[in-house]
């Protein structure tokens, strides 16, 4: 019998009105279909962090032990300026360890590009934290026209297989470095 995984999906927006409510939505709706995954939401609104990186805050304790205990991540990230968000960086660069040695797969969106080139810049920052980044992801272009306040998608169907096939793909992931890091765990490694 295979053991629950636990699957962090982090909002890559705090602006008000964001569409990533929307997108989160849609995929924590679908996420249902992946029993083997226990899913965690991440909202850095739900989070009081302060804004001089105090490691020594209550708010960043609580967030490393829900980055800590994730065994993969899911990032829904817009496509701002032909990167990521701000809050985002600011969250990723609060924590080292957490995402160490653990898969990390995308669901972006944004204008034409559908966020892509937020996601290849998110690859680079990932591979310098010691994380993977899972190859397949789900993006979507002009998404306020595309989804719902419900988070209902239009036309869902090209979407549906791209997520499943990442979804697969980010499960043998996870179930490689569980292993390995129960072997010889990440930090272990000497630099």
């Amino acid at each position: 019998m295979k053991t629950s995984i636990r699957l962090a999906v982090i909002y890559g927006s705090t602006r008000k009105g964001r569409i990533c409510d929307r997108v989160v939505k849609w995929l924590t709706q679908e996420l249902v279909r992946f029993p083997q995954f226990d899913i965690d939401i991440i909202d850095p609104l739900d989070f009081a962090l302060p804004p001089d990186r105090d490691m020594a805050h209550p708010e960043i304790d609580r967030l490393a032990g829900r980055l800590g205990t994730a065994d993969a991540f899911i990032i829904v990230t817009p496509e701002y300026n032909h990167s990521f968000s701000a809050a985002l960086k600011s969250t990723i660069d609060l924590f080292f360890e957490p995402w160490q040695g653990k898969p990390v797969a995308f669901v972006s969106y944004g204008g034409i590009s559908g966020g892509l080139r937020a996601v290849e810049q998110l690859r680079l920052v990932f591979a310098e934290l010691h994380a993977v980044t899972v190859r397949d992801s789900v993006s979507f272009s002009a998404p306020w026209s595309r989804f719902d306040v419900a988070g209902r998608l239009d036309d869902p169907s090209d979407a549906l297989h791209t997520l499943d096939r990442m979804m697969a793909r980010l499960e043998w992931w996870t179930r490689a470095l569980i292993a390995a890091r129960g072997d010889h765990p990440y930090a272990d490694i000497a630099a």
